[in-house]
């Protein structure tokens, strides 16, 4: 069976932009830790955050469906095929993961 491993790189915070734009202070996103890891297939995995999932899923559904980001307008782009490095699309607080095709 073919899945995705989510695996979180990185939580970031964009301070100053916070600071500009924010009502209140801004810490990076709670609701993930790096190196905390999912495997899933096209199913939001239970306690992710529904807007990091719209912005993964496109990528996803390449690797689970025999795509891959190494060929076409990626060529060049990802060292292995099986595997893209992708980001919510939160400006403030950006979380960065890795998207990784496993089989079992």
């Amino acid at each position: 069976m073919v899945q995705c491993k989510i695996t979180v790189l990185k939580t970031s915070l964009n301070s100053e932009l916070a600071h500009e734009f924010c009502q209140d202070e801004v810490t990076p996103c709670t609701l993930f830790e790096e190196g905390q890891e999912f495997v899933t297939g096209l199913e939001k995995p239970e306690g992710f955050c529904d807007w990091a999932w719209n912005d993964l899923l496109r990528f996803i559904s390449v690797l689970l469906t025999g795509g891959n980001f190494s060929e076409d307008i990626f060529q060049g782009w990802m060292k292995d095929d099986k595997t893209m490095i992708a980001c919510c699309t939160d400006g403030i607080r950006p979380v960065i993961f890795k998207l990784e095709k496993v089989e079992d």
